[in-house]
């Protein structure tokens, strides 16, 4: 099983283009300017990043650290007329951005992503995003709790689930970790909102 962070039909009409999505998913964040011309570094959160080479709008947020004319400064919506890897990294061209100076302005700002954008996955593979909030189960129709995230050990995906009663923040500890492959997952239900695993209550 794999995980990862459509089409890209335009949208139909200016307002609609420039509009923040409701589906919006954070996938990565402006890093530095790359160059002289106007190009950005980014960090995808995700190790497999095809939502960012897949859409041409990215939407951004101020980083935490802007304040004032600063944060004012950060566009809502970039155009992305060029991406790639680079290194460790990805690197994109964006429209209306010219010079050094204009792409460092961006530093810091949160991308974010219609999920709607999202290229299809394969059968057995998912998006983060997609799994957060889910119920998970045993094979005895015991809860065993909410995937409240994810985290990447190398080889594989691991599930971190608050067991029932307790709301985030939740400590390490309090966390049960299931590895997200299919020698422990039996199945995900993404319509029920279901993921049925084979993993006892007191592992």
């Amino acid at each position: 099983m794999t995980v990862t962070p459509t089409d890209n039909r335009p949208a139909a009409n200016a307002s609609d283009e420039t509009a923040w999505p409701a589906d919006a998913v954070e996938v990565g964040r402006v890093l530095d300017a790359w160059g002289i011309k106007g190009w950005i570094r980014v960090q995808a959160y995700s190790t497999d990043p095809q939502a960012l080479f897949a859409s041409r709008r990215w939407f951004l947020k101020p980083g935490d650290a802007a304040l004032g004319a600063k944060a004012q400064a950060v566009p809502s919506l970039l155009k992305i007329l060029a991406v790639r890897d680079h290194g460790d990294g990805i690197v994109a061209n964006v429209e209306g951005i010219s010079d050094r100076n204009a792409a460092e302005a961006l530093r810091g700002a949160s991308i974010h992503i219609s999920r709607a954008k999202f290229p299809s996955s394969d059968p057995d593979e998912y998006y983060w995003v997609d799994l957060i909030g889910l119920t998970v189960l045993n094979r005895q129709g015991e809860t065993l709790g909410e995937v409240i995230g994810l985290m990447e050990t190398g080889p594989h995906s691991v599930l971190r689930i608050a067991p029932p009663g307790l709301t985030p923040p939740i400590k390490p500890d309090q966390e049960r970790l299931v590895p997200f492959v299919a020698a422990f997952v039996d199945a995900v239900d993404l319509e029920q909102r279901v993921i049925t695993v084979d993993w006892g209550l007191d592992f």
